[in-house]
């Protein structure tokens, strides 16, 4: 039964349905306790008889609950009220990328952009050991300021761990897969649980029925990708059959891509539609890769990759100039000078002056007061609004401002924050406080911690996802070192 506006599921409020399908139904509503709105997605009436998709909207919640990453549309809550079962999750603003490409192909580098941040999603998702498989661009929503967020992990599942018997992420989180919870799909009443997913963006064991693995959201990421760049679907046909039989006999027409797409994407796509597993591209982390090389690389044509809404990918703005505080500008002079993971170059000094916003004032006595992510787009920086009133209690917060922006954003759950560092990507920024060691999303979220540190401090993310910190006080420390080159000397 569909909901009309003004229904009330516990302390949520229908205002208008935003979408139905063959999966649930979803519906804008206002959280009349948080004042916010939010998106209530509940199972279609001819599902509510059927424990077996009961179950699967069930796991569906719980498969969103374990991923947290600002490209996912996040969960907020499973309702139950009466016979109606709700899942509330984020509401994402923006149309979905069908309803974009419905109006044409997308500039090269609006399509790249946006295939990049899909490809994060999927990442972290297979990090945590979900497969999606119902990706397509019905179910990728861009929003106004052109962030994507991947929707509809309702044929999520977790799949075997390579070793072990478990996944392990950021050293902090273990799943255990559930095999026997698998969800399956009848076809017209009459086929039982052989086909999920969407035909024209089934891999081809998906279309065979076979087991399932990563690689099949890697096939059906090269569908949406190629449909992004030349405004039709990889494979089309008049009947669901006519559309599996192509999938798995013949290979999309590469002649279809733009002139200008560049050789790297051309490639990234054949190694996506590799029929054989095998020789498909292994793993969506080197999709993600070849994409950040061809938006940093001068291949695409300009013409091309012109158009209304585009978006930056990394590199694409030159960073903006403003006046700035003196502290401001010393730290972010001493880290692009002098940082350690980088080689002095020759050449004429470069200098960048940031604003750091209204009645913001920076702290340099929280460790490094302000830091660089690796791609010189993001700053972050420790500061206060206003005046300290009470000194024994950190009013400072961690700060994130992309510099393509004119304002910072102070990111909640980050009080008495000090020391942050930057992940190798720049999508997350760890840091010490409440004698913890935490991360936060870059784009803002819960905060998460990893470790106990109680005298943390000197942190180190290095490339394969390990974060080094000492525990040892600072004095302590300092008295070690200078025992030890005193034993040198």
């Amino acid at each position: 039964m569909s909901l009309a506006p003004g229904v009330r599921l516990g302390v949520y409020e229908i205002v208008a349905p935003l979408g139905s399908g063959g999966m649930g139904e979803v519906y804008r509503a206002r959280d009349t306790r948080l004042k916010r709105e939010v998106a209530i997605k509940t199972l279609p009436e001819r599902s509510l008889a059927d424990p077996e998709s009961l179950a699967r909207f069930q796991r569906e919640g719980e498969l969103l609950a374990t991923l947290n990453h600002p490209n996912i549309a996040a969960i907020y809550g499973f309702e139950e009220t009466g016979s109606t079962h709700a899942i509330v999750m984020e509401l994402v603003e923006g149309p979905t990328l069908a309803e974009r490409i419905a109006l044409g192909p997308l500039p090269i580098t609006e399509a790249l952009a946006i295939a990049r941040q899909m490809a994060e999603a999927l990442e972290a998702a297979h990090e945590r050991g979900v497969i999606h498989r119902d990706l397509k661009p019905a179910n990728v929503k861009v929003t106004p300021d052109g962030h994507v967020k991947v929707l509809d992990f309702g044929l999520a599942k977790l799949v075997s761990p390579p070793e072990g018997g478990h996944y392990v992420h950021d050293r902090s989180v273990l799943l255990q897969p559930d095999l026997t919870a698998s969800p399956t799909l009848t076809m017209h009443g009459t086929v039982a649980g052989v086909l999920l997913g969407t035909a024209a963006y089934m891999s081809p064991e998906q279309a065979r029925a076979k087991p399932l693995d990563k690689r099949t959201d890697v096939w059906s990421f090269g569908c949406v990708l190629y449909e992004m760049l030349t405004g039709k679907p990889a494979f089309d046909g008049e009947e669901i059959t006519d559309v599996l039989a192509r999938i798995i006999e013949r290979e999309p027409d590469f002649s279809a891509l733009p002139d200008a797409t560049p050789p790297v994407i051309r490639k990234l796509l054949r190694r996506c539609f590799e029929e054989d597993r095998k020789r498909r591209l292994p793993d969506i982390g080197v999709a993600r890769l070849d994409i950040e090389e061809a938006l940093t690389t001068s291949s695409i044509d300009e013409n091309a990759a012109q158009g209304s809404g585009s978006l930056p990918g990394p590199r694409q703005h030159t960073l903006p100039w403003a006046v700035a505080a003196a502290g401001v500008l010393a730290a972010i002079t001493v880290l692009m000078l002098w940082a350690p993971w980088r080689t002095p170059a020759a050449g004429t000094p470069q200098r960048l002056s940031v604003e750091l916003g209204a009645d913001v004032s920076l702290l340099i006595d929280q460790g490094s007061a302000a830091i660089l992510s690796r791609d010189g787009q993001t700053l972050a920086f420790i500061a206060e609004q206003g005046a300290r009133e009470t000194p024994q209690i950190p009013a400072s917060q961690l700060y994130v401002r992309r510099l393509d922006q004119l304002q910072p954003v102070a990111l909640a759950g980050t009080n008495g924050a000090r020391d942050p560092i930057f992940s190798p990507d720049g999508q997350w920024i760890a840091f010490f406080a409440d004698g913890k060691l935490k991360k936060i999303a870059t784009l803002g979220g819960a905060a998460i911690t990893l470790a106990d540190a109680p005298a943390g401090r000197g942190a180190v993310w290095t490339d394969d996802g390990t974060i080094i910190f000492t525990r040892r006080p600072l004095r302590a420390c300092c008295e070690w070192r200078a025992r030890a080159v005193t034993r040198d000397l």
